[in-house]
């Protein structure tokens, strides 16, 4: 198992900037794949960005394509989404998922960080 934690949430006005960052523990983190997602009030759970074990696949919701960049360092544990250009529908609580492949399920999650663009 690995344990995800994550950090670097707030709130910032339209047009700003935010790195979330997502620490994780236990297994060999560049065994899995790296998922951020993200669930707003009332609203059900989406996907945002995926990267592969190396870092060298990534994927991103339309939403989101040429704002947000998922990165990530093996050597330090750590994926990122650098968030640019916020809008207050980025409003959300985001959450890093790990899996051993894209032909498994997000089985190990974060507790989320609270992401806040007032409108």
């Amino acid at each position: 198992q690995v344990q995800l934690v994550e950090s670097g949430g707030g709130l910032v006005q339209a047009g700003g900037s935010l790195r979330l960052s997502c620490a994780a523990s236990g297994r060999t983190f560049s065994s899995y794949v790296m998922g951020w997602f993200r669930q707003a009030p009332g609203k059900e759970r989406e996907f945002v960005a995926s990267i592969s074990r190396s870092g060298d696949i990534t994927t991103y919701a339309d939403s989101v394509k040429g704002r947000f960049t998922i990165s990530r360092d093996n050597a330090k544990n750590t994926v990122y989404l650098q968030m640019n250009s916020l809008k207050p529908e980025d409003t959300a609580v985001y959450y890093c998922a790990a899996r051993l492949s894209p032909s498994y399920e997000y089985k190990n999650w974060g507790q989320g960080t609270q992401v806040t663009v007032p409108s």
